[in-house]
């Protein structure tokens, strides 16, 4: 009998298992976002024209304490969405910025 079986007849069951996915990747990018904004240096922030590495390790730190504690389809799921948004804006946003200004100019 093999360990997982997922006839057709589960298929209901595909949201749960896409929610689950989403939860444990977007809970990862929080700790991975917060991991980030406290190894960075101070004046990198400031260099990259961003808040403060104190502001950005409140946001992240919010954020991922947020997907942690509540989950998408519970009742705090308002809070999950501004956990996810707020890691995200990081991610997408000051995350590249702060690597670009540590970097250096290419040319």
């Amino acid at each position: 009998m093999p360990l997982f079986r997922f006839p057709p007849a589960d298929v209901a069951y595909l949201d749960a298992w896409v929610l689950f996915l989403i939860y444990y990747v977007a809970l990862f990018a929080g700790v991975f976002a917060f991991a980030h904004a406290v190894t960075q240096r101070a004046e990198a922030y400031q260099a990259a024209e961003r808040m403060t590495k104190p502001a950005w390790m409140g946001i992240t730190g919010g954020g991922a304490l947020a997907l942690l504690l509540f989950s998408l389809n519970g009742a705090g799921g308002m809070f999950w969405l501004i956990g996810v948004t707020a890691v995200s804006v990081y991610l997408v946003d000051v995350r590249p910025r702060l690597i670009e200004v540590q970097r250096g100019p290419r040319w």
